[in-house]
């Protein structure tokens, strides 16, 4: 019920005139009338500013999912008019997601995206940029490879969060059982190794010498950009696709000789991006003996491995004939902001993602969410995060791919990236499972390409 201000003078004057009876009884019923009606005014005026409620959308297991809702319920205690609810999915079937839901009444506030998508994002006007102050911090506590991948023409998008670079991990049990003292730093050593900790019975392999992983279009695309790009060639070149150059002819044909080999199992790679499926399952069982995998999975590696995970080790990957040196491809993450939210959610959202990566959301100077980055073994990539992390960045696992971020490059983010990707993880899925030879599938790859990438340019 809501009371006019002429409602308050009129019960102000009648408490008076009870009070003019100057009983006790007179003085605590005018004393009660006028708390109870005040009371009920306060009430009124709260329920005309209903909690704004927003929403979060990502793809991090259950462990991490509750991180993030700890994080979210530590806030909301010293911000009671939001709600925050978190949502979660899995990878898959994040972007298309985030699309359909971009518009309807149950559209996520906030999402963590692949910067590879924010490009289209943009384009179709679902995430909107960052506030000014917001991205003015962004450009001071993030470093230069973040903060790019977060723009789009000059304008950031969302917060950076998480980085990830792609190594080569191998079993030290492995290699020494073969006689092998340390990893390949070339691609025929890589070769040589391989065939050596290969093992078949019956004519089926039984431990694979180098693990490629199909079915997931990220995880097929990525090792092999590591591989191409540590022999001196990218992906994408000023816009346009390079899988035509020498450098490409190499890396296809360095693929072909692993099948030919049959030191890499198809059927050993199957993969998807929440669980990495048998892929993870046959390196943890020790019949994998080397893979070129992301940072990310470390959390996976530690659950599935127990102790045995002290066998695993990191390493640069293999440079090819052509290459100046070891070039991993990373990528990174952001937390972006649908543009149909209403005008207060959004100012609930970036408010809320200004204290989730900033020191005073975490511990020891780190941000709550470079605490839950690190728990899965990602690198965070607020520069206060990392130096709050540094011991922890040390381990034995992290450290290989924190030596080699200087040197790694980013996955292309262009319009039509998304597209470019699932064409080219096609062709090399197609190499894998003997349908295309290294000449046809590079050359189809090109052709896919240079459509793909020149249509979604117009």
């Amino acid at each position: 019920m809501f009371f006019s201000q002429q409602s308050v003078v009129l019960l102000y004057l009648t408490a008076a005139m009870i009070w003019r009876l100057r009983t006790h009884m007179a003085r605590w019923t005018a004393m009660v009338v006028v708390c109870a009606f005040c009371q009920g005014w306060t009430l009124s005026a709260r329920a005309q500013n209903p909690t704004v409620t927003i929403s979060f959308l990502t793809h991090w297991p259950p462990e991490t999912v509750a991180k993030l809702s700890a994080a979210a319920k530590a806030y909301m205690k010293d911000h009671p008019g939001t709600s925050i609810q978190i949502r979660a999915v899995p990878f898959a079937d994040l972007l298309t997601t985030l699309r359909s839901q971009a518009g309807g009444s149950n559209a996520p506030t906030l999402a963590s995206i692949y910067s590879l998508w924010l490009p289209e994002l943009v384009r179709d006007a679902i995430v909107t940029e960052a506030p000014e102050a917001d991205a003015a911090e962004i450009r001071k506590d993030w470093s230069e490879s973040a903060v790019t991948a977060a723009t789009v023409d000059g304008k950031i998008y969302g917060y950076p969060n998480e980085i990830d670079l792609y190594a080569l991990n191998y079993n030290k049990e492995l290699f020494a059982a073969a006689g092998i003292a340390g990893p390949p730093k070339t691609w025929d050593e890589l070769l040589a190794d391989a065939e050596r900790l290969t093992k078949r019975e019956g004519g089926h392999v039984t431990q694979q010498g180098f693990g490629s992983i199909n079915s997931w279009a990220a995880g097929v695309v990525h090792p092999f950009a590591s591989l191409l790009a540590s022999n001196g060639g990218a992906l994408v070149v000023d816009g346009k696709p390079a899988l035509d150059s020498k450098a490409a002819t190499e890396t296809f044909g360095f693929i072909q000789k692993l099948i030919d080999a049959k030191v890499t199992d198809p059927s050993m790679g199957t993969a998807d991006a929440n669980t990495t499926g048998p892929y993870l399952d046959n390196f943890i069982a020790g019949k994998t003996a080397m893979i070129i995998m992301a940072n990310w999975w470390e959390s996976a590696l530690r659950a599935g491995m127990g102790q045995h995970f002290a066998n695993v080790a990191t390493a640069p990957i293999p440079v090819g004939p052509s290459g100046n040196g070891s070039h991993a491809i990373s990528y990174s993450w952001l937390t972006v902001v649908n543009a149909a939210a209403s005008e207060t959610q959004r100012r609930a959202a970036w408010d809320f993602l200004r204290w989730l990566d900033s020191p005073e959301s975490g511990q020891n100077g780190a941000s709550a969410m470079g605490d839950l980055l690190v728990s899965m073994g990602i690198l965070p990539s607020r520069q206060s995060d990392v130096a709050a992390f540094s011991q922890r960045l040390a381990s034995n696992f992290l450290a290989g791919y924190v030596s080699q971020l200087k040197a790694a490059q980013p996955f292309p983010v262009v319009l039509g990236g998304q597209e470019f990707t699932d064409a080219l993880q096609h062709h090399l899925e197609a190499m894998q499972f003997g349908q295309e030879r290294a000449p046809q599938a590079q050359a189809q790859a090109q052709r896919d390409a240079a459509s793909i990438l020149g249509n979604a340019a117009r």
